[in-house]
């Protein structure tokens, strides 16, 4: 029985850390977008709201950036699972 829950708990923990790693990721993805969006399409200090230029800038690189890691998602999931199919084909 001890061995079972050591092997619960170990994969509780993991589980925990790829929370906290998919977290990291998504706030590191989050905070590079808002830099990119704002270093490409802010220019205008005089005001405290964005101009129209600026917001359709802002919308356009934010949908863009989304649909270009929705995609590498895609793919890398494609990619793991030929990973995994050929694991199984081998035998592992």
């Amino acid at each position: 029985m001890y061995n079972n829950y050591g092997a619960s708990y170990q994969e509780q923990r993991l589980q925990q850390l790829m929370e906290q790693k998919q977290l990291r990721d998504f706030m590191r993805m989050y905070t590079n977008l808002v830099a990119r969006c704002f270093d490409d399409c802010v220019s205008e200090f005089t005001s405290n709201k964005l101009g129209d230029k600026e917001l359709t800038c802002v919308s356009r690189c934010a949908l863009k950036n989304m649909k270009l890691n929705e995609r590498i998602g895609q793919r890398f999931a494609e990619e793991n699972a030929k990973l995994m199919e050929e694991q199984a084909r081998l035998g592992r």
